[in-house]
């Protein structure tokens, strides 16, 4: 996505650093749902998601939160799921889901008077997200929601929190090489702590706002392994890492024997007057 996380959707720099089409895609997919589903529906749900709500999922990647959406809004309903590159939500192009290729940086909404719209870990590796930010609250009817969930590296920038020795030493190197990556191509890695300020600034009403933050976790390895496994070649093209140091960590990450954690996921939203 001109969209989505920890992901790396295609910003300002050279291309995808993380390409949807990439065989280790549906893995990190996968683990973002193991991950935050649970706290995306608890917010979700308490926002009022019902029968015949009209929803706009910006930068949807995968399935889980527009099928989650699809089962609530119901045959009366709609969701509109969006992505730059929607090879992995296709297969649910069906009602009430309507899948469009759109980038919310450059383009104008797809539609107006949407009850919801939610963006996850999607905005800090926009590269306008002032504009992105204005159209995802142009596009809500009076008393619609918005909820906006990114990540924040810069809060919480360690692979392994706890750094006992060598394996953890190379796993938090890695990790900054990482974020030096999402960095070049204009990802803001302190994005997730301004959101509320940024909803408020936007004369949105009742901001709220809190965070999850994963220590250690099977889904935390899953989602390092193959976000290393996508990226080691520009790792190793950088001067960031070698082969065998990538190769290295890639053992210890299968061994199970390092607690693991991702950057804190900041969650926030509001109602449009």
């Amino acid at each position: 996505m001109t969209q989505s996380t920890e992901d790396g959707h295609r910003t300002h720099g050279d291309g995808y650093l993380l390409d949807n089409r990439q065989d280790e895609a549906g893995e990190r997919f996968d683990a973002f749902a193991q991950l935050f589903d649970p706290t995306t529906f608890r917010h979700l749900e308490a926002l009022g998601v019902g029968p015949g709500w009209r929803c706009w999922e910006v930068g949807a990647g995968g399935t889980s939160v527009v099928s989650w959406l699809a089962d609530r809004v119901g045959p009366a309903g709609e969701v509109l799921a969006t992505d730059i590159d929607t090879s992995l939500v296709a297969a649910a192009d069906r009602p009430p889901v309507r899948v469009r290729v759109h980038d919310v940086g450059a383009e104008e909404p797809p539609g107006e008077g949407f009850d919801l719209v939610h963006a996850r870990l999607v905005l800090v590796h926009v590269p306008d997200r002032d504009r992105a930010l204005r159209s995802m609250i142009a596009a809500l009817r009076p008393g619609g929601r918005l909820l906006l969930e990114d990540a924040d590296p810069a809060l919480q920038p360690l692979l392994c929190p706890d750094e006992r020795g060598p394996a953890e030493e190379l796993a938090n190197r890695l990790r900054r090489g990482f974020r030096r990556l999402l960095a070049d191509r204009g990802a803001d890695l302190a994005y997730g702590r301004r959101l509320p300020g940024l909803l408020r600034a936007a004369s949105l009403q009742r901001v709220e706002a809190d965070a999850y933050f994963p220590v250690a976790s099977p889904a935390c390895a899953a989602l390092e392994s193959a976000t290393v496994r996508q990226i080691r070649g520009r790792l190793v093209a950088a001067g960031l890492a070698t082969d065998e140091e990538t190769d290295r960590h890639l053992a210890h990450v299968a061994s199970g024997t390092m607690d693991l954690a991702t950057a804190p996921m900041i969650s926030a939203w509001g109602y449009k007057p």
